[in-house]
């Protein structure tokens, strides 16, 4: 297996075995438009996003040494002092329940912790409130939004100043955006809490897919440094060229990445019941995933479709027909 999948990577690299990715640009920008759309219109359809207590303000209980971890013990002990509330409770852990409500008032703060003292057959101790207020939420949100705004201001920045090109650049940013948007519309679709944590897999997803897309880059500007005396292959054909040669590469960081956290995800979140890892590995896996994809059939693509038209290289490219025509006959 091993070594079926070195001469896999091997072919790739000679060009004995290619996938043409680049001519394909059309069906990816419309996939790629299609999922971007749909992503920015699942929020709107579901209301907006889940937003956790750390971004809306309420009050939390957490409740541990639970004897059940049913939720509908902690949603009856909020409806008997607050009959509007609309409760959310999770198993965050084993044997510990969360349960999150709207803002209360110091009596029904006391009130619910008791209901649930019972409910849950556990003492005093083992019930601890908390309250976050909605100033503090709202500057959770600003700050957030801050974050993502300077993220992607300084890597426009940093991808201008790498690449030398606006046109590699722009490419860059946009498989980046495309992953952007396609994992907050999944997170929205998935209905996960949106907490801190999920920000900052956001954030790293967004690294890594920038990462990605500078290993590929990098191939493509060594395989057409030179390209205008060349007739061997066109510009598109080069940019294609490099994008399987790095295809092996990008699969294996991809798997050595998604792994860890699809196990966080799959069985410390679905199976162990650890609730607080969900938002942060759900950001994860599905950023990767997209991140390794962008890369491939969104920003390679791009990149050759901006400068397929630049003089110089439909120069070249006719010197490359040109030659071939000539080997045929």
């Amino acid at each position: 297996m091993t070594t079926s999948f070195a001469t896999f990577g091997n072919e790739l690299y000679t060009g004995k075995r290619s996938y043409n990715f680049v001519d394909s640009k059309k069906i990816w920008f419309i996939i790629a438009a299609v999922a971007v759309a749909l992503s920015i219109l699942i929020p709107v359809l579901k209301g907006g996003f889940n937003l956790g207590i750390e971004f809306r303000g309420g009050s939390e209980f957490t409740v541990s040494n639970v004897k059940t971890t049913d939720a509908g013990l902690g949603e009856k002990a909020v409806h008997d002092v607050v009959s509007g509330a609309i409760p959310r409770v999770a198993n965050v852990a084993g044997n510990t329940m969360r349960i999150q409500t709207d803002q209360l008032t110091d009596d029904e703060t006391n009130r619910i912790k008791e209901g649930l003292t019972t409910a849950y057959g556990v003492t005093d101790n083992e019930v601890t409130s908390n309250f976050v207020g909605p100033t503090w939420g709202q500057d959770v949100t600003r700050q957030a939004l801050i974050g993502l705004v300077v993220f992607v201001g300084l890597a426009a920045v940093l991808m201008a100043l790498y690449f030398r090109t606006w046109k590699m650049s722009l490419s860059a940013l946009v498989g980046m955006l495309v992953t952007m948007f396609t994992t907050a519309g999944v997170y929205a679709l998935s209905d996960f809490e949106v907490t801190p944590s999920a920000i900052i897999g956001f954030l790293t997803v967004l690294s890594y897919s920038l990462y990605d897309t500078v290993v590929v880059f990098d191939k493509i500007r060594e395989n057409t440094a030179g390209i205008s005396t060349s007739t061997r292959r066109t510009f598109s054909e080069e940019v294609n060229l490099a994008v399987n040669q790095t295809l092996v590469r990008s699969i294996n960081t991809m798997m050595v990445a998604v792994l860890p956290v699809a196990a966080i995800l799959f069985i410390g979140a679905g199976l162990l019941g650890a609730g607080t890892l969900r938002d942060l590995s759900l950001a994860l896996f599905v950023g990767i995933l997209i991140g390794t994809a962008a890369t491939i059939f969104i920003a390679a693509p791009l990149y050759a479709w901006l400068r397929q038209g630049e003089p110089e290289l439909v120069k070249q490219a006719g010197k490359v027909a040109h030659r071939r025509a000539e080997a045929t006959v």
